[in-house]
């Protein structure tokens, strides 16, 4: 008797520990939508890397350094974002899924800060570009650190900080205004246009396909960036 209790005592922790090769959806998304959320963004991956190219060939002529590497950056951050963001869709290992959660959230502030890199430094320019860059730069740090400490925690903080990162600019939307083409403008607000209306997919747990619904709208938010910076800056 002694020792079938003690193998009911071994046995009790073993059953309740999640072991790292378990599925875990956190979101509860079924798998149509894990695999319309990760299609969504792998095709974001692939056009990230495309336009990455397609702004370091056409600006490597004529723009400085400083000014080539900002449009770097702010590819780079595209890539970085749509492929944190397949990979933790695809994924269903907990460990992993854990991880690439994490990786996932903060690379929409390494986005967001990105963006704003190549307005700065091509249309702003001066002093007031210095500014918003370094206060932008900063913010997505305090972000990095935030999502990593409290990834499960104050959803709503880190929604208000995404939008009011995103809409730091109309500290300067006329100087900005004055320094780009009024095509330029016009995309540089649509693609805020599009990531704000997506927050309402986002945040509407109860619609099916939600998230991928988000997805779309992010895409079309970079998309309308990249063409303000590809067409109007470049």
């Amino acid at each position: 008797m002694p020792e079938q209790s003690n193998a009911l005592d071994t046995a009790t922790p073993i059953s309740l520990e999640v072991t790292p090769g378990a599925e875990v959806r956190p979101e509860a998304y079924s798998r149509a939508e894990e695999l319309a959320n990760s299609i969504s963004h792998g095709l974001g991956v692939i056009g990230g890397v495309i336009g990455l190219l397609a702004m370091l060939n056409k600006g490597r002529d004529h723009l400085s350094g400083l000014e080539l590497s900002g449009v770097g950056i702010y590819g780079a951050s595209i890539i970085l974002l749509f492929l944190c963001s397949t990979l933790y869709h695809s994924v269903t290992a907990s460990h992993l899924k854990r991880r690439l959660k994490i990786a996932d959230h903060c690379a929409i502030y390494c986005l967001i800060a990105g963006t704003y890199t190549p307005l700065m430094l091509l249309a702003l320019q001066g002093t007031q570009a210095l500014v918003i860059l370094t206060a932008i730069w900063s913010l997505a740090l305090g972000g990095l650190v935030f999502k990593m400490l409290f990834i499960h925690r104050f959803k709503r903080l880190s929604l208000v900080l995404y939008l009011a990162m995103g809409w730091l600019c109309v500290t300067v939307i006329g100087d900005l205004s004055a320094a780009m083409s009024p095509l330029g403008f016009r995309l540089l607000l649509l693609g805020g246009l599009f990531y704000s209306l997506g927050v309402i997919f986002y945040a509407g747990k109860r619609i099916p396909f939600n998230h991928a619904i988000w997805h779309l709208f992010v895409l079309g938010g970079a998309v309308s960036h990249f063409l303000c910076v590809y067409l109007t800056l470049l």
